[in-house]
């Protein structure tokens, strides 16, 4: 069984079920599995085979669904790319993963024309019109062009539902995904159609999924979090997904409201910004049964304010993209703990261990190291980065964590951001706890910095809501929650931090900012 096969079985099972929610309009099971026949054809007839790499330029529209699928049934490999990265990012994946087919969205039309003998291995480009001008505009390209550029809609509407499913190996690589590659060039994580539906499967029965829910897809679905749990997860148990195109407080609330959502999976700068929304209140929420959160820790001050104002339990999780990506998840037939990724879900493995690989005890720092049928098969024309990585069957995830006598994880923070004081550990996230739980502050982040006397000085870069807040302040504050040496030593305040598309604070950019200082 393969997650392709799955969408198939519901088509047959329940045709009329809702797959898909966007803009106004719901697509049923049998009509997304005849556009995925539909594009799987016409993907053949641009010379896609199995084996061959497909790269997606596209963000949270049904063109994403149609195409992953699609792919897939071929046997051909999905390569998403985020569409907002620069012209030098997408150049350095394409050129890495070297894709046959290019799918990307029409507002990236002009880039295409700019970059269309750039590519070698790419022989087409198929466009995806979410404008009414577009079809005018690749009518217009010149005769060059025209050959190579490929309108969507009518590829799908021209091809035959009727070739079979390209049969595929529960090994062969159904994915490979990009990291952000915040310590150096992205690696390519190759997922296996094994990796996929067993993570799907395991997220989905762990969180208790059914054919009734409702899920809200606001995360980028190009992003292996959304990947699993609000797309090939609620696809795997028939229920429905709710695209909305970009996240807003206010689409969500909407969105949730109108549709009657009844599952929520965001990343902790989403909560943050529902949570402040003025006059946001428990009705906006009043049908959501379970809010899931991952991507980064989610702050404990932020879980309970959400969870007292929405009255909406969140479960937070842990994954990464060599996981595919979900390891752990809070339970829901028992006690959710505050600070928590949870426990292991069904089938996968996760352990804490020192520099030799050896457990430690419970309750002490190590590193978490993981092993299931969801970790990818390597890195993508890395093998010095994957053996480095895949050790004796465990992925290293290079995040420290500690468990407790219950079997509930803990991450501590990123090995990387690690911040040695004079000798002692200081972990960024446990500053950033007590920051959080300030009531002015809004976000923070919290890096080391060298330090001519102990090797480096923690320093917080804070988003505030009453601008008379002083550094004293906010350092007295500290005092209060923390040993001295943990106590950032300068405080910057900043109207925003940086963050990736999936809202995730990225410390990396705030240290190169501060060092070029």
């Amino acid at each position: 069984m393969n997650l392709v096969q799955r969408v198939r079985e519901t088509s047959l099972e329940q045709p009329t079920k809702t797959a898909y929610h966007f803009m106004g309009k719901d697509t049923s099971y049998a009509e997304f599995d005849q556009s995925i026949a539909r594009f799987a054809s016409a993907l053949r007839e641009l010379g896609v085979e199995k084996g061959d790499h497909v790269a997606f330029l596209l963000g949270n529209t049904p063109h994403f669904l149609i195409s992953l699928y699609a792919s897939m049934r071929l046997g051909a490999t999905a390569i998403p790319i985020n569409p907002i990265y620069t012209p030098d990012e997408i150049s350095y994946i394409i050129h890495n993963s070297q894709p046959k087919v290019i799918i990307a969205l029409d507002m990236l039309l002009p880039l295409v024309e700019k970059a269309s003998g750039a590519f070698p291995s790419v022989s087409n480009y198929v466009i995806c019109e979410t404008m009414p001008e577009t079809t005018e505009k690749l009518a217009g390209l010149p005769e060059e062009l025209r050959n190579k550029v490929k309108s969507f809609t009518q590829l799908v509407m021209s091809s035959s539902p009727d070739a079979l499913p390209v049969e595929v190996a529960q090994n062969d690589t159904a994915v490979i995904l990009y990291t952000s590659g915040t310590t150096g060039r992205p690696k390519g994580a190759m997922l296996t159609h094994e990796n996929l539906f067993s993570n799907a499967r395991d997220t989905a029965d762990y969180l208790g999924f059914n054919a009734d829910d409702r899920v809200l897809a606001t995360l980028p679905v190009f992003h292996v979090f959304a990947l699993t749990v609000v797309v090939n997860a609620p696809l795997l148990k028939g229920a429905t997904i709710l695209l909305v195109p970009r996240f807003t407080p206010k689409d969500v609330f909407e969105t949730a409201k109108a549709q009657q959502a009844t599952v929520f999976a965001g990343v902790p700068t989403m909560y943050n910004f529902l949570y402040q929304t003025p006059d946001s209140d428990v009705s906006d929420f009043s049908t959501i049964r379970i809010a899931i959160s991952g991507g980064s820790s989610l702050p404990v001050a932020l879980l309970h304010n959400f969870e007292n104002k929405f009255n909406v339990r969140i479960s937070e999780g842990y994954g990464l993209s060599e996981a595919s990506p979900v390891t752990c998840f809070n339970p829901l037939d028992r006690d959710r703990k505050a600070g928590s990724i949870g426990t292991s879900i069904s089938n996968v493995e996760n352990r804490v261990v020192n520099e030799l690989g050896d457990d430690v005890p419970v309750g002490e720092v190590g590193e978490l190291i993981v092993r299931g049928p969801n970790v990818m098969k390597g890195y993508y024309n890395m093998p010095e980065e994957t053996e480095a990585t895949i050790r004796g069957g465990w992925l290293y995830t290079g995040d420290l964590a500690k468990m407790d006598e219950e079997g509930y994880f803990f991450i501590v923070d990123r090995k990387k951001d690690l911040v040695i004081v004079g000798g002692y550990n200081v972990y960024p996230r446990e500053v950033e706890e007590v920051l959080f739980a300030h009531p002015d502050v809004v976000e923070a982040a919290v890096i080391g910095m060298p330090d001519a006397d102990f090797g480096e000085a923690v320093h917080a870069y804070v988003v505030v809501k009453d601008a008379s807040v002083t550094s004293e302040d906010l350092h007295a504050y500290c005092a209060e929650h923390l040993a001295k040496y943990k106590i950032p030593r300068q405080f910057e305040f900043l109207e925003e931090l940086p963050k990736n598309t999936t809202g995730k604070i990225l410390r990396r950019s705030l240290k190169d900012q501060a060092l070029a200082k």
